[in-house]
């Protein structure tokens, strides 16, 4: 039986790396906003392009808000 992190359902566009997102995700043990930018960073060139910056960014900028209100 295949792990599930042996198992990319949409594609292959993770395979291509020698690591990927789950790997880092939990070895860093990032949190939801910070594994999802991660993930847009990381297939962008192979899955949807702009699409993926997009979503992206928007992940950071939902990163960069959070911090701000922690800051205060």
């Amino acid at each position: 039986m295949k792990r599930l992190d042996e198992n990319q359902v949409g594609g292959d566009h993770y395979y291509k790396k020698k690591i990927t997102p789950w790997e880092i995700i939990d070895m860093l043990n990032l949190d939801f906003y910070e594994g999802s930018a991660l993930k847009y960073l990381l297939r962008y060139r192979d899955k949807n392009g702009i699409q993926d910056l997009e979503k992206l960014k928007h992940y950071v900028d939902k990163m960069a808000e959070r911090f701000e209100k922690e800051k205060k």
